[in-house]
């Protein structure tokens, strides 16, 4: 039987986004974990909760992303608290819509394996790419230094732990024709399972 949910994850500057892409053009329902909290960011309840723990990340009074993202990464017991108010969230929101699907439907979920969430998926694609290619992306997507990019990436799941998880491992090196031709190649691996 095919997997039903299937999570889509990897490091940062891994190639999540454009994988999960390729999986839409190839007309698969794909969800994002960062949809759904941009989202959250639109709900006052939760921005009430976020500047009742971050009063020192606020701007006018509200939730300043900017700010916050300086602070949770540059203080482990901030990101806890944040991600302990944000993930369940998340995750509930995101296994919710993924139940309205009769077919396979893949998700981008980036804390997976830090959150312990894998268990709630069929299946779960890894993006895996060397160090230096994911500094370079990810500092100039968010236009980070190279230590602050190398410092957000450290703080994450070791891709080179990908092989305890029992996952499909998919390693992004070369463009992006060759991305598709790996995600035709994982899509076949796990319609013959």
């Amino acid at each position: 039987m095919t997997p039903n949910k299937i999570a889509v994850t990897g490091g940062l500057g891994s190639g999540k986004s454009e994988f999960c892409g390729i999986l839409r053009e190839m007309g698969y329902p794909v969800f994002s974990c960062d949809e759904i909290n941009r989202e959250l960011w639109k709900d006052p309840s939760y921005l009430s909760e976020l500047a009742g723990l971050f009063p020192d990340c606020l701007t006018d009074g509200l939730p300043d992303k900017t700010k916050l993202s300086r602070k949770v990464f540059s203080d482990e017991r901030a990101r806890a608290r944040l991600n302990a108010l944000s993930q369940p969230r998340i995750m509930q929101e995101l296994i919710g819509r993924m139940n309205g699907f009769p077919t396979t439907v893949f998700a981008e979920v980036p804390l997976l394996f830090e959150g312990g969430y894998e268990k709630l998926f069929d299946a779960v694609i890894a993006l895996r790419r060397d160090r230096e290619t994911r500094i370079s992306a990810v500092s100039k997507r968010d236009g980070l230094t190279r230590t602050d990019a190398l410092a957000r990436i450290q703080r994450q799941f070791d891709p080179d732990k990908l092989e305890e998880k029992h996952c499909l491992i998919v390693e992004n090196d070369g463009d992006r024709a060759a991305l598709k031709q790996k995600a035709e190649l994982i899509l076949q691996a796990i319609r013959s399972e």
